[in-house]
């Protein structure tokens, strides 16, 4: 009897580490993120060449209940710091694919000047392609930058100092749409 539930809690433990072993396994998230981290659906970020600070800091958002996503908070909620970090670190190293999204030339010519205007570079950097806890959104897919930016303008979107919610609040719907548009089509070095 001893044996059998030495045994038994052998198989628990071995489960137990091989659950959180295989929790920060990249490969998982290609299933959603790409191979690589470069995302196929327009809905779901990229992120390959993301900052590792903004991959592991939205990360621990997800897992401690300030950002929500039925998707992306079961995900979190089982990594620990250590397993953040070692996505991120994964993630921020891969290369980034050229952008599937072309944008309207209206919105190319118009882009950089709402860049601008918008105070875009300001915090993601004059290529646009993130710092620290800074996403890239150069290259970011279309659909999920029109969200966040919607999100950040509706007050439903949380972000971890509230810049980006204070700066969204500045932007008119079709600043959005051009912006996202704009930004989707970028290309990164």
């Amino acid at each position: 009897m001893k044996v059998a539930a030495r045994n038994a809690a052998a198989l628990v433990v071995a489960f137990l580490f091989s659950a959180a072993a295989h929790a920060a396994d990249p490969n998982l998230c290609a299933a959603c993120h790409g191979e690589g981290g470069n995302s196929a659906n327009p809905a779901v970020p990229s992120l390959a060449q993301q900052p590792a600070q903004f991959i592991s800091t939205s990360l621990f958002m997800f897992r401690e209940g300030n950002r929500k996503d039925p998707q992306m908070s079961p995900m979190a909620e089982k990594l620990s710091n250590a397993e953040m970090n070692e996505l991120a670190a994964y993630f921020s190293k891969q290369k980034a694919a050229a952008p599937r999204h072309k944008s309207k030339p209206e919105n190319a010519a118009a882009g950089p000047e709402l860049a601008k205007k918008f105070n875009c570079s300001q915090c993601h950097g004059p290529q646009l392609l993130g710092q620290q806890h800074i996403p890239r959104i150069a290259g970011q897919q279309h659909e999920y930058l029109l969200a966040q930016l919607k999100g950040f303008k509706a007050q439903t979107r949380a972000d971890i100092d509230g810049n980006m919610t204070s700066a969204a609040q500045a932007l008119s719907p079709q600043d959005i749409e051009a912006l996202a548009d704009y930004l989707a089509g970028l290309g990164t070095p």
